[in-house]
């Protein structure tokens, strides 16, 4: 016996399954199984927030989440966000109002701000601090990220966020 279990979870739209071992975190079966590279591992103790991701409509630190807890549940990554190659408007506000600098943390707060605009299509200043609370960027200030989360809120609609 190995121990493991079967695990399925669809990632933006997509079907993986693998045999795990029960103690393999959700930001790792997206990584290592599915072989998407955008979420990324920051610090394992969700205080970066460099893995977030959107699960079964929910907001999560996928290092605090085990894969067999994600089995049958369906899961969006910042790379679900573009269509056809094209960004979205948020990634796009993010380019224009140079919201990113190493971009390390770029994937998990345009994973918050996605979660925060698909419930608030227009939240004031003061909401967006509260969304990306759970994210640390290091570089740019959160000035420019929380005005790209505004200029994307003005310009797209609940359901073009995701």
């Amino acid at each position: 016996m190995t121990g493991k279990q079967l695990v399925k979870i669809e990632i933006n739209g997509k079907k993986y399954e693998s045999d795990v071992e029960p103690r393999m975190l959700l930001v790792d079966f997206i990584r290592m199984v599915a072989k998407l590279k955008g979420t990324h591992i920051g610090c394992d103790t969700t205080s970066c927030g460099a893995c977030t991701v959107i699960l079964d409509g929910k907001s999560v630190k996928s290092c605090t989440v085990f894969a067999v807890e994600a089995d049958g549940k369906k899961i969006s990554t910042v790379e679900g966000l573009a269509h056809d190659g094209t960004i979205n408007a948020l990634q796009n506000a993010f380019w224009e109002n140079h919201a990113l600098q190493c971009g390390y943390c770029t994937p998990g707060m345009l994973m918050s701000a996605t979660f925060l605009l698909n419930r608030n299509p227009h939240p004031s200043e003061d909401e967006i601090r509260e969304g990306i609370s759970g994210n640390i960027c290091r570089c740019t200030g959160y000035l420019s990220i929380i005005k790209a989360i505004s200029d994307a809120s003005k310009t797209i609609g609940k359901k073009e966020v995701q």
